[in-house]
């Protein structure tokens, strides 16, 4: 069985939408595309690098999908190496190009395909963006671990990591760093159902 795992660039009022730059994804009229640039130092690339080198198979959301292919098997930086290595299992009600190499769709009863991806054996599946399909691997309690990139910066509006649907669920932390310039990079894996308790 193999791990579920959450990679996310998330801003401190919980928007995820359009991280990377200009053209990534101005739907619903979003106007801060790029918004992480200015914030990823060494520091943060450093730790990106170092989440890339494990192994690792990609799920992804159509919108995401489309986004990586045509940019990341043009590079060649270590990062470009792990995507492009990986086995991509792409969630989509439409046919998808399998140019990149080793594109798999999933299409049907998308919760229960995901646990079967899950119940396989094989490197963990890692989630980049796909904000709509986080919405239902959450709902679903899918995540096994979510590892969070927290920027200093409010968007007001926008895609967000923990829409309608998440259920109650607990998280332990099991890594976390702060950069110089004041990203919160934090590890969280699922632990059980939300406890609750009394100051009285």
């Amino acid at each position: 069985m193999r791990k579920l795992v959450v990679l996310t660039f998330v801003s401190l009022d919980g928007v995820m939408q359009a991280p990377g730059g200009k053209g990534e994804d101005p739907s619903g009229g979003f106007q801060h595309e790029g918004w992480i640039v200015p914030y990823f130092d060494a520091a943060g690339s450093a730790e990106m690098t170092r989440q890339m080198q494990v192994p690792f198979d990609l799920l992804l959301g159509r919108k995401t999908f489309d986004i990586f292919a045509s940019y990341w098997p043009h590079q060649t930086t270590p990062t470009a190496h792990g995507l492009n290595a990986a086995t991509k299992y792409v969630v989509s009600t439409q046919p998808v190009s399998a140019q990149w190499k080793t594109t798999v769709p999933i299409t049907g009863d998308v919760p229960a395909e995901i646990q079967k991806l899950k119940d396989q054996d094989g490197p963990d599946l890692q989630v980049h963006g796909s904000s709509d399909l986080l919405q239902t691997l959450l709902a679903n309690d899918l995540v096994d671990e979510l590892w969070l990139k927290t920027f200093p910066v409010t968007l007001g509006k926008g895609k967000r990591l923990f829409g309608q649907g998440t259920k109650p669920a607990a998280y332990q932390l099991t890594y976390s760093l702060v950069t110089p310039s004041g990203v919160i990079i934090a590890n969280y894996k699922r632990d059980g159902d939300v406890k609750v308790g009394s100051f009285n």
